[in-house]
C-alpha cells in the first residue's frame, strides 16, 4: 500500500474519532456487546498511532518521527475530550479516557517497534 493511501486512511481515521466523540449518543452504542468504552478508545487510539507512524515513516530521523506522531496523537486525544466536555451535552471530560489513550498509544508503538526491528533485520 502506497504512502498517500496510508495517509487518508490516518487522515480517514482521525475524522472519524471526532466524530465518533463528539457526536452525542441518547441512548448509547446498539451493537449487541457491552464493551468498555476504555477498550475502544485504546483500540481507536492503537489503530490511530499505527496509521500515523506508517504514513509518516521516513528512511532516516525515524525516532523524532515517531515522536511527533506520539505527542499529536496524544494531544489531539486531550483536545478531544475538551471539546466533549464544552461542546457535548450528554458527555464529559473523563481523564481515564486519556490513560486508555495513552495505553492504545504505548501498544501501537511496542507493535511498530516489534513489527520493523523484525522486518528491518531480515
Amino acid at each position: 500500500m502506497g504512502r498517500n493511501y496510508i495517509f487518508y486512511v490516518s487522515v480517514l481515521l482521525t475524522v472519524a474519532i471526532a466524530v465518533g466523540s463528539l457526536i452525542s449518543l441518547k441512548t448509547g452504542l446498539k451493537i449487541g456487546v457491552q464493551v468498555s468504552d476504555k477498550i475502544l478508545h485504546a483500540f481507536g487510539y492503537c489503530l490511530l498511532t499505527i496509521s500515523w507512524l506508517l504514513a509518516f515513516r521516513p528512511k532516516t530521523y525515524l525516532w523524532k518521527s515517531i515522536v511527533i506522531v506520539i505527542l499529536a496523537v496524544f494531544i489531539y486525544g486531550i483536545i478531544i475530550e475538551i471539546l466533549q466536555d464544552v461542546f457535548t451535552y450528554n458527555r464529559e471530560a473523563d481523564i481515564f479516557d486519556v490513560f486508555a489513550n495513552l495505553a492504545g498509544i504505548t501498544i501501537a508503538i511496542l507493535f511498530f517497534a516489534f513489527v520493523f526491528k523484525k522486518n528491518d533485520s531480515q
